[in-house]
């Protein structure tokens, strides 16, 4: 028996970043529930309409955010089209060695 899952959109978000961008961290929070009394989310039934994404990857090295931002919206394009999909999207972008940058900022 085929089991369905309840989190459809974002399977699909997970299934595409890591294929695309094999990330070493990949965060993926649904704010849906934040949004569902926004006048825009009137009507629509899906609870997976607002994400926040966290991605790391070495995909991103040496491409400004604008860009990084425009290579997730491209990759989710299907998934914001379609009826009751993503609405929102949430993005921050880092390479790995920003993230241990990062890190060494807030250990020292």
């Amino acid at each position: 028996m085929a089991s369905t899952s309840i989190t459809p959109m974002e399977d699909a978000i997970r299934r595409k970043v890591i294929e695309a961008f094999s990330p070493t961290d990949l965060k993926i929070r649904n704010d849906s529930h934040l949004h569902s009394h926004h006048r825009a989310m009137a009507g629509s039934t899906s609870q997976e309409t607002h994400f926040y994404l966290e991605i790391t990857s070495p995909s991103f090295t040496s491409k400004p955010q604008p860009a990084r931002h425009r290579m997730v919206y491209s990759l989710l394009k299907d998934e914001m089209a379609q009826e009751g999909g993503i609405h929102a999207l949430q993005l921050r972008t880092k390479t790995p060695e920003e993230e241990e940058r990062l890190k060494g900022k807030a250990s020292s």
